[in-house]
């Protein structure tokens, strides 16, 4: 073989690898694992603001970024999960799965009961805030609350039977670890099962972010400057590659 074929050769090869490489690539970002940060602190404290996650895609199966794809198991309670928003599926929202369908759940004084039943619920995380009768005592038809969607206002009282909140076939309720401060079902209704995006798997890393919102694109680029040049100091290093649960 010539100097020159073999030259060829070797290019085409290389190139082969790197296609590869990339379609393993595609596959996985579209199917699989999905980067997502943490956004917000209604998960307190098992997931931080600035907790970068994988998102396992594959896990429950039938969303729908990967129906059809197996191994998948159905959701259950206690699941955490990543969705797309009800109200606006352009946003990306973290939460644990309350109840599934058929359940009858309802709050009494911050109190979760399923089915009669009173849970256990280790990983909540409660403030010392007033007390507030709509998402401490929920459902209750006769508060209200500036913070909840219009739409599930009006279709509350469709589900609510004899003081329990019914989940309807194909609906997740779910809310957030520090329930008192996290918008969840209780304000904005049940998750389609199709919006279910998959699970966290694990935090591939954390950054302290104290900064509060960042709205500008200025502010973003000098916020990412800043934890560039800090990156040693400002990795909560006890929290790279914890298993989320």
């Amino acid at each position: 073989m010539s100097p020159r074929h073999r030259e060829s050769s070797g290019w085409v090869e290389s190139l082969q690898a790197l296609l590869s490489t990339l379609v393993i690539a595609l596959f996985i970002i579209t199917f699989a694992v999905q980067a997502f940060q943490i956004p917000s602190a209604s998960m307190e404290n098992t997931l931080l603001v600035g907790d970068y996650l994988f998102v396992d895609k594959l896990h429950f199966g039938g969303s729908r970024d990967s129906a059809g794809l197996i191994p998948f198991r159905p959701v259950q309670r206690g699941d955490i999960v990543v969705f797309h928003h009800p109200a606006d599926p352009t946003l990306h929202l973290v939460k644990r799965v309350v109840s599934v369908p058929k359940d009858r759940i309802r709050l009494v004084n911050k109190q979760v009961w399923i089915n009669g039943v009173p849970q256990q619920e280790e990983y909540v995380h409660y403030l010392n805030g007033p007390a507030d009768v709509f998402k401490d005592d929920f459902p209750r038809l006769d508060f209200s609350t500036p913070n909840i969607n219009s739409r599930w206002y009006i279709d509350l009282p469709n589900h609510v039977e004899r003081g329990e909140l019914v989940v309807p076939a194909g609906q997740y309720f779910v809310m957030g670890d520090n329930r008192d401060n996290s918008q969840d079902s209780r304000y904005w209704g049940f998750v389609p099962a199709e919006n279910i995006i998959g699970r966290p798997l694990m935090v591939y890393w954390s950054v302290q972010d104290n900064e509060g919102e960042r709205t500008s694109m200025g502010d973003k680029i000098a916020h990412s400057f800043y934890v560039l040049t800090h990156f040693y100091r400002l990795t909560r290093w006890e929290r790279v590659f914890r298993v989320v649960r």
